[in-house]
């Protein structure tokens, strides 16, 4: 009965209850965020006045040594305007869409830049004290995602450049760092990134949710992932804590823990004291 009183004091509190108090993916995601942060940032330092060059570029197109990594968005737009194939390119691009593949959107919640400063505005606003559940005032149907993705697409092909190259906000944080280390100044797309955090006031993870478009491709391709947020009904009370701490806004415990808008970050696992839910490999 105590254990069940304390739930329930959490409830009353508006923050997320754990199972035994504990968070077990929350702080792993907090570390990885940091640690890929800590890279794009330091990496033009190391470039610049050390000379170490082993590692290179930031998350649109990124090597270490002889690997060259490439966002599968970033090689699509190559693909479609130069109409070739360069073969460098598709195998840089074929270890993020292998993980997409099996694992869904989780470059998005485990190693986007953006997400991390988005997780340190969280912790920010928490710490002035809106504890509660932020209240989503800027809604869009989900759907609008892949209308993003077709957009984008579209409009870099009618203008012949790779506009998400130039516009992406994951990529404009490295390219951003890069600029003030080599040339000492930033870019006026900087403004970008001020607008995606603005937005977090009306709503969590608004631009991530319905309006990036590399999201939308590793969504797409994780449509099929094998991990999946899947849900134990015979656990679940229906509290619907799972659903106020989505930062995609959907409802764990309908089921959408398995849909393409998921991205895998765990918060719903570490939010539920009954362990309704937890990370599953698909059947088929």
């Amino acid at each position: 009965m105590s254990n069940y009183t304390g739930v329930k004091e959490q409830e009353g509190r508006g923050e997320p209850a754990t199972s035994g108090g504990r968070k077990l993916y929350t702080p792993w995601r907090l570390g990885i965020l940091f640690g890929a942060f800590l890279l794009i940032l330091i990496n033009p330092f190391v470039n610049y006045f050390l000379h170490i060059n082993f590692i290179q570029g930031w998350y649109q197109s990124f090597s270490a040594g002889s690997l060259w990594f490439v966002s599968p968005l970033e090689g699509l737009e190559s693909l479609l305007l130069t109409k070739s194939v360069y073969m460098p390119s598709l195998i840089g691009m074929a270890i993020p869409v292998l993980i997409a593949l099996f694992l869904g959107r989780v470059f998005c919640s485990w190693l986007c830049p953006v997400s991390f400063i988005l997780e340190i505005f969280d912790r920010i606003r928490k710490f002035f004290g809106r504890r509660k559940f932020l209240k989503n005032h800027l809604l869009v149907a989900k759907k609008v995602l892949w209308f993003i993705l077709i957009a984008e697409l579209l409009s870099s092909l009618v203008l012949g450049m790779p506009l998400f190259v130039f516009l992406s906000p994951p990529g404009l944080i490295g390219r951003e760092i890069m600029m003030l280390v080599f040339f000492r100044t930033v870019a006026l797309e900087g403004a970008i990134l001020l607008l995606v955090v603005a937005l977090e006031l009306f709503t969590r993870r608004f631009y991530c949710r319905s309006f990036c478009p590399l999201g939308g491709l590793l969504a797409l391709l994780g449509r099929k992932r094998r991990l999946l947020v899947q849900i134990d009904q015979a656990r679940c009370t229906a509290c619907g804590i799972c659903s106020k701490v989505c930062p995609m806004g959907l409802v764990p415990s309908e089921g959408e823990g398995a849909s393409a808008y998921c991205w895998n970050c765990g918060e719903c696992l570490d939010s539920c004291h009954h362990q309704a839910l937890h990370f599953g490999w698909r059947d088929n």
